[in-house]
């Protein structure tokens, strides 16, 4: 008996759940009466219902300034470690760390005692195989004597002039000058230290111009030439600065499908240092009269896009067309419209082909 009591009193439960959660369905779709009708437009072909609200804009034609948004990195217009080209030993050094230079400026003195014996030893030996090949060359004019003996007199000056010209080449190394204008870095040598070629003396940096390095993805790659503008800032000024680019690579990086190009802009200020981070707009390609619809006012299909217009009747008329040329907002039109066209910008998805519609005209 217990057995059986329980179990019954199971089923009660059970039974009690079930009305109490289905007796509100039955209560929602009694209420009512038959269902309504769907909102503003409704059935085929949009017949009857109200108006559906919509915002518009009229075409007209404008320029298209086709650009990308990029970062990149400010590189120096030249930039070099300066290291001596022999060995010695520094007797002066000619300049201040963080000082501007220019081309030629002498700034480091090596020791060049032994290359002066050796130049002014040389000096010597010339001036005496110069008169030796005076007087020979007089003897040969009276054939007193052989060809062969003046040769061999000219040949000794011929060579000592060569060796003088090789130590004065010597000597000039002995001197670091400026390679081309610009502003030491911090010296890494000091008077008294012997140096060599591997050692570096200072960087010097020319940053007047600046070079701007960035990339590009390969599929805008024929739309790349020399000249074109772009227009950079850094983090440390919302400031954009004009630049152009002056060259690019001739193929594409296989690692990362992209064109490497650099531009380049003024910078006597010397607001921009090389290794900076900057954000870059770089132009394209400027397009006058173009029609540009935005982005989402174009519906894609399996054939194309397509867009509504407002028809000469008031109601929404389809149009298929060919779009162009693709911004962060915008779409150019390259057929299936008109300047003066009325475009659907909201209620796209819902709009039908002869539903009535509301405009409401935006700028």
């Amino acid at each position: 008996m217990k057995k059986q009591t329980k179990v019954l009193v199971i089923i009660g439960i059970l039974l009690i759940v079930i009305v109490s959660f289905l007796y509100p369905r039955f209560g929602n779709q009694n209420e009512g009466g038959a269902p309504t009708a769907a909102g503003p437009g409704a059935g085929p072909g949009g017949g009857g219902g109200q108006p559906l609200p919509v915002n518009v804009i009229q075409l007209k034609k404008e320029t298209l300034s086709n650009q990308l948004q990029v970062s990149g990195t400010i590189l120096p217009n030249e930039s070099v470690d300066l290291k001596p080209e022999i060995s010695g030993l520094v007797t002066r050094i000619n300049f201040k760390e963080g000082q501007y230079v220019t081309k030629g400026t002498p700034l480091v003195y090596l020791n060049d005692d032994e290359l002066q014996a050796q130049f002014q030893r040389l000096q010597y030996t010339q001036k005496l195989f110069q008169t030796q090949e005076n007087r020979q060359k007089q003897l040969l004019a009276r054939e007193a004597i052989s060809q062969e003996e003046y040769d061999i007199v000219l040949n000794q000056y011929n060579t000592a002039l060569s060796d003088i010209k090789l130590v004065e080449a010597q000597l000039q190394k002995t001197v670091v000058r400026a390679p081309f204008n610009g502003i030491l870095g911090l010296r890494m040598i000091s008077e008294g230290s012997v140096i060599n070629s591997s050692n570096v003396i200072v960087s010097i940096v020319n940053i007047d111009p600046i070079k701007i390095e960035f990339s590009i993805p390969e599929r805008y790659s024929a739309q790349v030439s020399v000249g074109s503008p772009i227009f950079f800032s850094s983090e440390s000024s919302s400031e954009e600065v004009q630049g152009r680019v002056y060259a690019f690579e001739p193929q594409i990086d296989p690692a990362t499908r992209t064109l490497k190009l650099r531009a380049e802009s003024p910078n006597k200020s010397g607001k921009y240092l090389p290794g900076m981070f900057v954000k870059i707009r770089f132009v394209l390609e400027v397009k006058e009269d173009a029609l540009m619809v935005p982005a989402e006012a174009v519906i894609p299909e399996l054939s194309g896009y397509k867009v509504f217009v407002v028809g000469a009747d008031g109601k929404a008329e389809q149009r298929i067309i060919e779009i162009g040329t693709r911004t962060d907002t915008h779409v150019q039109i390259l057929s299936g419209l008109s300047e003066g066209d009325q475009v659907l910008t909201t209620g796209v998805m819902q709009v039908r082909q002869g539903m009535p519609i509301q405009p409401n005209q935006i700028n």
